[in-house]
């Protein structure tokens, strides 16, 4: 198959908006529900460690249809795209509901193996604004698996308008629910509920009245085909597998970081949450790079599919590059505006800048080849490659920096640095084996 570089473009760009919209939703309840103390903030961020992690999972949940249901469009199979959307909707909906059921009755024991013994008050805002928010899984998983299906059919631009309506809904009903109504923690997580059941029913309507060639007639007339969820979870497992782990690795950091001295800590913090941001664009292209290399393969193209890996991970660098220049920039306004402390400032700008001159020539090839490798079917081995490198590497030597060396925050991203490195290298190798076009999903 031949893509076009406007075509390239007009599925890539709304997808580099909306990731950047959705990492901005995500600290929005932080930063807004400042106001209520302490306690509010403490609350909100930790829950949203479990969030994350739930999300990620739902989201490779979606990865694992979308990628199905471009192979069959890659085929022209319009017919057995459908069904397999089909099959993602209920699958989703029946895992969704039931991990929110277990979490709705679980909620206090879970809370208290994964934080411990946490002050009271913090604890209750805890309980209260993940009650609330475990109830939006089934929506934002529902979403996730309808924005993948219309990414699948080309149409990135649908999702990334209603991600931009939900960061309204979210900001507005923050600003209404907190500063006007005072009602912290509750007010945020009530807000984070409205907009992820506004996106899913968006989704959901659109996608049965869509134009396109995969649409839903009927929710009602969904009924359960094992074999097809069967090849769906055979792809979506490994990739929540992986995901799991990534957070999993980021806890046992945080474990050690925990150790540092407030100063660090904060600093750290701060450097993290700008080195998640200035990858966002680079992962929109990545998700697009799913679609491309799913029908190309779809279509028996495998030059095709391994050219377009080698494009769009060029073009990858590029936008991560220019990120990496602008978060550079933009470190002295935010340092500025959140009145950091004099020590905590200085650590950040020098590390923020030391990571992303480094980011750009290690980070890409150790993700965005493997949204490629995915979408041909190789997800065991990139979820494989992933763990081991994200334990041995990452963690480990974090850990020993920090708790054997006495190093303080850089020694996160020493580890980081070598954890890219060296998972860019194995990948690299893999695509040039072709080893990843030896699957038959569809």
């Amino acid at each position: 198959m031949t893509f076009t570089n406007r075509q390239f473009f007009t599925l890539i760009i709304p997808l580099m908006v909306e990731t950047i919209l959705n990492s901005l939703m995500g600290t929005a309840d932080t930063i807004m529900v400042t106001t209520a103390g302490n306690e509010a903030i403490s609350a909100v961020s930790l829950v949203d460690s479990i969030n994350i992690l739930v999300i990620n999972i739902f989201a490779a949940m979606a990865t694992g249809g979308a990628i199905i249901t471009s192979q069959f469009i890659g085929k022209k199979d319009y017919k057995s795209a459908a069904h397999t959307v089909s099959q993602l909707v209920l699958s989703i909906a029946a895992i969704s509901l039931t991990g929110t059921v277990l979490c709705v009755i679980f909620k206090n024991q879970l809370l208290s193996v994964v934080f411990g013994c946490l002050d009271s008050s913090i604890m209750a805002n805890c309980r209260i604004y993940f009650l609330i928010t475990a109830l939006s899984y089934p929506f934002i998983a529902l979403y996730n698996g309808c924005a993948a299906v219309f990414r699948a059919d080309k149409n990135s631009r649908l999702p990334m308008i209603v991600s931009t309506v939900s960061n309204v809904i979210n900001i507005g009903g923050n600003a209404v629910l907190i500063f006007v109504c005072k009602m912290g923690v509750t007010g945020a997580a009530l807000s984070t509920l409205a907009a992820r059941l506004f996106s899913a029913v968006t989704m959901l309507i659109f996608l049965r009245l869509t134009k396109q060639h995969i649409k839903i007639n009927s929710y009602l007339a969904i009924r359960p085909d094992f074999a097809v969820m069967g090849k769906i979870l055979k792809i979506g497992i490994p990739a929540g597998i992986e995901n799991g782990m990534f957070q999993f690795g980021k806890l046992a950091i945080q474990s050690s970081v925990s150790l540092l001295t407030a100063t660090q800590i904060a600093a750290q913090a701060m450097v993290a949450s700008l080195e998640s941001f200035s990858c966002q664009a680079a992962i929109g292209i990545g998700l697009g790079m799913m679609t491309v290399v799913g029908q190309c393969i779809g279509a028996g193209d495998r030059e095709g599919a391994a050219a377009c890996i080698k494009k769009l991970s060029l073009w990858a660098f590029i936008a991560l590059l220019i990120s990496s220049f602008a978060v550079s920039g933009i470190v002295f306004p935010v340092i500025y505006f959140s009145r950091m402390e004099a020590e905590a400032a200085k650590i950040t700008i020098y590390l923020t800048i030391a990571v992303h001159i480094i980011k750009p020539f290690v980070w890409c090839g150790s993700f965005i080849p493997a949204y490629g490798l995915r979408a041909a079917g190789d997800v065991r081995f990139c979820m494989i490659t992933s763990i081991i490198t994200m334990f041995t590497f990452r963690v480990a030597i974090a850990v020993i920096l920090i708790r054997m060396a006495g190093f303080g925050p850089e020694a996160v991203w020493i580890a980081m640095a070598t954890d890219w490195t060296v998972r860019s290298v194995i990948f690299f190798w893999r695509f040039k084996s072709r080893k990843w076009l030896d699957y038959n999903i569809v």
